[in-house]
């Protein structure tokens, strides 16, 4: 085992310290990275705080994760010393259920071992890329293209795959009228690979504020979900509404914009329950749905098709010598007040 250094929380709610956890031995099929950036989710503030139970502390959060190869076992094939390679947000899954062999890794039937906040199927606390290593089975690395700016990669590992997946089923493409409601870290990164993708893209904000930026990552068009007009306007309108917010949205209003066979997706995580009338769906045949992020082949696709697009997340550097900077940055992100996903220098930490 090794010994690393890592940001803690020690117990729900409580600030963020410095201190160090112990890595693995390195195993045959395994990977050691030496951890270059570390992005920031939503959902680390979620599980730190324990607003969604099942915590594990002391925790180590992190599941968007850089780095550079340092060590490997002796049956890794893939991957070498040196190598620019990414963690995103599983780490291991049973490789037997019909999900696994499907490449559908995030949906293992057994349950896939997270990043963090989880257990091994060993019983191995796992802990996350707030640290300066982490210890991989090659399986659940991927290679970063060259030439890429590896602070705006980060994000692509939870954020960008959790929309490029549902794009990608949902057959978001050339003909296709999509809307994507917020922008925030996840739905910045939907309008770019949507747009990417050949869609026509409108954004539904809660205001206004972010319209510009939306119209320079291709969006022709921004409305206000305050506004009533907006629904009466996009009657009947998309092929395929994304969900990336975690806030209470008005499902039946929006269920009006699709159009006949249309899906109204959620990636987004409420905590509150949300509830929508029947006859929503009935009549034009709509669906409510969900997605979560892709199986490693996915990834690896999405990490491709970014870097041949030239696809980053918009982001702000977070320097963690002081790790109240973190404390700090997440109540910020609680408030939606960055554009549009933080990454925290690992080697601050």
């Amino acid at each position: 085992m090794t010994t690393t250094n890592a940001l803690l929380i020690n117990q729900a709610n409580a600030p963020i310290t410095k201190g160090t956890i112990e890595r693995r031995a390195v195993r045959a099929k395994d990977v050691r990275i030496a951890i270059s950036y570390s992005g920031i989710c939503h959902s680390d503030v979620h599980q730190a705080r324990s607003e969604w139970g099942n915590d594990i502390f002391p925790m180590v959060p992190g599941h968007e994760i850089i780095g550079e190869v340092i060590e490997v076992g002796d049956q890794v094939t893939k991957f070498k010393i040196g190598q620019t390679v990414g963690v995103g947000v599983f780490v291991d899954s049973c490789r037997e259920c019909d999900a696994c062999k499907s490449n559908l890794e995030s949906y293992c039937e057994k349950g896939p071992v997270g990043s963090y906040n989880g257990y091994a199927y060993n019983g191995d606390v796992e802990y996350g890329g707030y640290s300066k290593e982490i210890v991989t089975d090659e399986h659940f690395v991927l290679h970063i293209a060259d030439g890429v700016n590896l602070a705006e990669c980060a994000p692509l590992l939870c954020a960008g795959i959790t929309v490029y997946s549902p794009l990608k089923h949902w057959k978001a493409g050339p003909g296709k009228k999509v809307a994507i409601l917020g922008m925030g870290g996840l739905g910045h990164l939907a309008v770019k690979f949507a747009v990417a993708l050949g869609a026509e893209v409108t954004v539904l904000g809660h205001s206004l504020s972010k319209k510009e930026d939306a119209l320079s990552f291709g969006a022709v068009d921004y409305r206000s979900t305050s506004d009533q007009q907006t629904f009466v306007d996009l009657k009947n309108k998309f092929d395929f509404i994304l969900n990336t917010t975690s806030a209470d949205i008005p499902v039946d209003s929006l269920l009006g914009m699709i159009k006949l066979d249309g899906a109204l997706v959620f990636v987004g995580l409420p905590v509150d329950s949300q509830s929508f009338n029947v006859f929503s769906v009935t009549g034009n045949r709509r669906s409510i749905s969900g997605s979560q992020v892709g199986g490693q082949i996915e990834v690896q696709e999405m990490l491709d098709f970014a870097a041949k697009h030239k696809i980053g997340a918009s982001v702000e550097m977070l320097d963690a010598t002081d790790p109240a900077t973190i404390d700090a940055a997440w109540n910020r992100v609680v408030a939606a007040d960055v554009r549009y996903r933080f990454v925290i220098d690992a080697s601050t930490i």
